[in-house]
């Protein structure tokens, strides 16, 4: 399993300063090299002791297991974070 890209990255207007979300659509590459497209929505909250948190929920039911495909996906989020690769 491969994250290919996240495109269309939408900043939803949150209040709270210390709290952002998005939605964004993931282009994944599955086991048997097919490519899928699947909705998400991601939120990054920098917690009081520096620590950044990545929520990751899918739109749609992927075949594949969710546990490591939700690590990967927050590994390329944090990337794109620390990259300015996320809208502001």
């Amino acid at each position: 399993m491969k994250i290919i890209s996240i495109n269309d990255i939408v900043r939803k207007d949150v209040p709270i300063y210390y709290r952002r979300l998005y939605t964004g659509l993931a282009v994944l590459e599955l086991i048997n090299n097919k490519q899928v497209e699947r909705g998400i929505d991601f939120s990054i909250e920098h917690k009081p002791t520096g620590h950044k948190e990545i929520i990751v929920t899918l739109a749609e039911p992927v075949d594949y297991p969710l546990v490591p495909l939700n690590q990967e996906l927050k590994k390329y989020i944090d990337n794109l974070d620390m990259n300015g690769g996320l809208p502001g």
